[in-house]
């Protein structure tokens, strides 16, 4: 089936459970290696949940790339955040430089890194950027509408963004890479993020809202004030993931969100970043539970509501750094660790081998 022409339905069809069986296979293997019982903690966890993603002993990340999802919010004109909208057209060139953080810490773990335009304001043409062929564009709009009026989009449109995450996402896995990493970019985009996770959860936004790029009390207090008229005003279906993202979302969390299908769709992993990137999880949840199972979390950002999400969906973040960029950073930095636990559980010996007695 072209993935051109897949539909939401289609793609939640294709989608089956981790494999536990292959879990049992590798829980048995790490059992074996010459150290006491589960010494490494999570690093444990990690390898034999890769197991039973790939249902193989002999897990693999060699190939590893970003994805980073672009768009722009209309809320943003209630000034909802400390930087103006302009910014995500810079930062997108910035991206294509190799000059952001996402670039620095992805190189460092080996990692490509792509950005896909799923909405910004500029037309940015990737024959004249540099570095353009790392850009690919599926303009839904120049920005969503503010969600503080009516939907921030269309249920077409909420449909058509998942489709172009899974689309993109899809090209990559097919072409041999083995693990997916999702990042953002978008001026703005911690309040539709912060309102989806508050609908989702059912948190206070007291709790889920956060100061994103800086924005001081006033614009705290003005912040939840916009978020809490765009959810009465919008009233989205709590367990209704397309109704959700139409209502409050943003065309890059419908994106990511659609990544996040296609490595479960695709049998593969998924390194997911921050609170633009969970709250693209929290739409993939809705739409297709199992598809969390595939999901890594690379670390818990300064956004106090990310913490909350990431519970919600039963994931537990690798890193905890205090970092709050977005771009990916903190799934490229966890990339690191993921790859250390492969190498301890496919390249440490067994007692057997090593010739090493086993405690009593």
């Amino acid at each position: 089936m072209s993935k051109d022409r897949i539909t939401v339905s289609e793609i939640i069809e294709g989608i089956k459970p981790v494999d536990t069986v292959w879990v049992e296979k590798a829980r048995k293997r790490t059992a074996r290696l010459v150290i006491p019982p589960r010494a490494l903690g999570r690093l444990h966890d990690i390898s034999e949940q890769l197991c039973g993603i790939g249902k193989t002993l002999e897990p693999s990340i060699d190939r590893k790339a970003f994805l980073v999802m672009a768009g722009d919010h209309g809320v943003a004109a209630e000034g909802v955040s400390a930087f103006p909208q302009q910014v995500t057209g810079e930062m997108i060139r910035c991206f294509l430089m190799g000059g952001a953080g996402i670039n620095i810490l992805a190189g460092q773990a080996g990692a490509d890194v792509y950005v896909v335009d799923m909405g910004i304001i500029p037309d940015l043409d990737p024959l004249t950027l540099e570095g353009g062929e790392r850009l690919h564009i599926e303009k839904i709009a120049p920005g969503t509408q503010s969600f503080s009026q009516g939907p921030a989009m269309t249920l077409e449109q909420a449909k058509a963004s998942v489709i172009a995450g899974f689309k993109h996402a899809s090209a990559l896995l097919e072409a041999g890479t083995d693990i997916l990493g999702t990042g953002d970019m978008g001026i703005g985009n911690t309040t539709p993020s912060a309102a989806i996770g508050a609908v989702v959860t059912g948190a206070s936004l007291d709790d889920m809202v956060g100061r994103g790029t800086g924005i001081d009390d006033s614009g705290l207090i003005l912040k939840k004030k916009i978020i809490q008229k765009g959810i009465e005003i919008n009233r989205p279906m709590v367990h209704n993931g397309l109704d959700i993202l139409a209502k409050i979302g943003g065309f890059e969390i419908g994106g990511i969100a659609g990544v996040i299908l296609a490595a479960a769709y695709h049998g593969k992993p998924v390194m997911i970043d921050g609170f633009i990137s969970t709250a693209g999880a929290l739409i993939a949840q809705a739409l297709c539970p199992e598809s969390v199972q595939y999901i890594l979390a690379g670390h818990c950002s300064e956004e106090p509501g990310h913490r909350i999400m990431l519970d919600h969906l039963g994931l537990r973040p690798i890193l905890d750094l205090g970092m709050r960029l977005g771009e990916g950073t903190g799934g490229a930095l966890a990339m690191n660790i993921v790859e250390g636990a492969i190498r301890i559980f496919r390249n440490m010996l067994t007692f057997d081998q090593a010739g090493v007695s086993e405690g009593a």
